[in-house]
C-alpha cells in the first residue's frame, strides 16, 4: 500500500506511523542523534578552549605523595582528584584536559591547511590536466603510499619530537586526500554545458574556476574535513603514543595512553581515561561526518 493510500485511510487527526517515519530522509529522521554529536563536540571545543579555567589542578604539577592514587569510583580514591594521579601523581582530570586542548589545536590547523593546500593542488590538476597533472597525482599516489609513521620517525629522528612536526606529519599526510577528491570532481564538472557556456561567453580559467567550481566543490571538502577529525585525532595520539609527537612533558591523550601502559596491571586508569576519550571523541566526529555527508550530498539527500 502507498504512502497516499495510507493517508487516506487514516482517520481524520490520526498520525500515520511506520511508512511515513521511515520515508523521511535520513539526515531529517537522524536530527536528534545530531543534537547529540553537536553536544559532544561542543562539549569538546570549549573543554579545550577553557582548559586553563576548568582544570582543577596545574597539569604539569607532580606530587609523588600522591602518586598511583586511584579514581574516585575506588574505595580509596578522593575528589580532589576525580580520575586518580599518575605515577608522578600528577591530576589526571587536570591532563585529560589539557590533552584535548592539544587535540583541537591539532585539529583547528592541521584541517584547514590541507584542506586549501589538497584543493588548490587537485583544482589545478583536473582543469589544466596534462604534465601538471601527472605530475601532481603521482605525488598523491607517492604519498599515500607512504605510512605516515615512517615520515614521523624520520622528522622525529633529524629534528626532535614537537607540535610543529606533528602539524606537518598531518598535513604532508591529509593534503592528498583532498587532492584527489577535488581532481575527480573537477574532471566531472568540467565536461559539463554550463562550463562550456561560461567559455563560449569569453570566461577565462580563473573566473569559471572561482565562479563555478569552487561553489560546487565546497560541499564535498567540507564533508572529508569533517570526517579527518576523527583521522586527525588518531594520528596524533598515535605520533605521541610512540613518541614521535607532542614532547613531555605537554599533555596530550597518545602520551597519556603511553605513559599509563607500564602501570596497567595497578593503574589501570592511567590507559582507560584518555583511552575512552580517543573514542568517544573519534567515533562522534565519524558520526557527525556521515550525517553531514547526507544532508549534504544531493545524491544522498532523499535516501529512503
Amino acid at each position: 500500500m502507498t504512502q497516499q493510500a495510507l493517508d487516506r485511510a487514516a482517520p481524520a487527526g490520526e498520525v500515520v506511523t511506520g511508512l511515513a517515519l521511515r520515508s523521511r530522509p535520513r539526515h531529517i529522521r537522524g536530527l536528534p542523534l545530531l543534537i547529540s554529536y553537536g553536544s559532544v563536540l561542543l562539549l569538546f571545543v570549549a573543554v579545550g578552549l577553557f582548559a586553563p579555567v576548568i582544570a582543577p589542578h596545574d597539569p604539569n604539577a607532580q606530587t609523588l605523595t600522591n602518586r598511583l592514587q586511584p579514581p574516585i569510583w575506588d574505595s580509596r580514591g578522593t575528589w580532589e582528584h576525580p580520575l586518580g594521579t599518575d605515577n608522578l601523581g600528577r591530576d589526571t582530570l587536570s591532563r585529560l584536559i589539557y590533552g584535548a586542548r592539544i587535540s583541537l589545536l591539532v585539529i583547528a590547523v592541521s584541517i584547514p591547511i590541507s584542506m586549501v593546500l589538497g584543493t588548490v593542488l587537485g583544482l589545478i590538476a583536473g582543469y589544466r590536466r596534462g604534465l601538471i597533472d601527472v605530475v601532481l597525482m603521482r605525488l598523491v599516489d607517492i604519498q599515500l603510499a607512504l605510512p605516515a609513521i615512517l615520515f614521523a620517525v624520520l622528522l622525529a629522528a633529524v629534528y626532535g619530537p614537537s607540535l610543529k612536526n606533528v602539524l606537518i606529519i598531518i598535513v604532508g599526510w591529509r593534503w592528498a586526500s583532498f587532492a584527489r577528491l577535488v581532481r575527480g570532481e573537477v574532471l566531472s564538472l568540467r565536461e559539463r554545458d554550463f562550463i562550456a557556456a561560461s567559455r563560449a561567453l569569453g570566461g577565462n580559467d580563473r573566473w569559471i574556476m572561482i565562479r563555478h567550481f569552487v561553489p560546487n566543490l565546497i560541499n564535498p571538502v567540507v564533508i572529508l574535513a569533517t570526517l579527518d577529525v576523527a583521522a586527525v585525532i588518531l594520528i596524533e595520539a598515535s605520533l605521541s603514543f610512540l613518541g614521535v609527537g607532542v614532547p613531555p612533558p605537554t599533555a596530550s591523550w597518545g602520551s597519556m595512553v603511553s605513559e599509563g601502559r607500564n602501570f596497567l596491571r595497578i593503574a589501570s586508569w592511567l590507559v582507560t581515561v584518555p583511552g575512552i576519550a580517543i573514542l568517544t571523541i573519534s567515533l562522534v566526529g565519524n558520526l557527525f561526518g556521515d550525517w553531514l555527508r547526507d544532508a549534504l550530498d544531493p545524491r544522498l539527500r532523499n535516501v529512503r
